[in-house]
């Protein structure tokens, strides 16, 4: 019979893989693309999208990608209660 504790082994083992698939993704793509291609990207934490972009264009894409999911973060938040 299997323990907690195999469970959290086995738990945190797939979660670092996950990180590694996804460190070794982005060199990838970093290295496979060329030097002039735009790169961005969002951060959740809680409802409030924290973004980055290399250009102006990026960044405005991420903001309102984030917009929109903190406020469908908000409505599904809301309609639980």
């Amino acid at each position: 019979m299997r323990t907690s504790q195999d469970f959290l082994r086995v738990g945190t083992t797939v979660i670092f893989i996950g990180f590694i698939i996804l460190l070794l993704g982005t060199v990838l793509a970093i290295i496979q693309h060329p030097a002039n291609s735009q790169i961005g990207g969002l951060i959740m934490i809680g409802p409030i999208p924290i973004v980055f972009g290399s250009s102006p264009e990026i960044t405005t894409n991420m903001l309102g990608l984030g917009l929109i999911i903190s406020i469908l973060y908000l409505f599904l938040w809301k309609t639980k209660r």
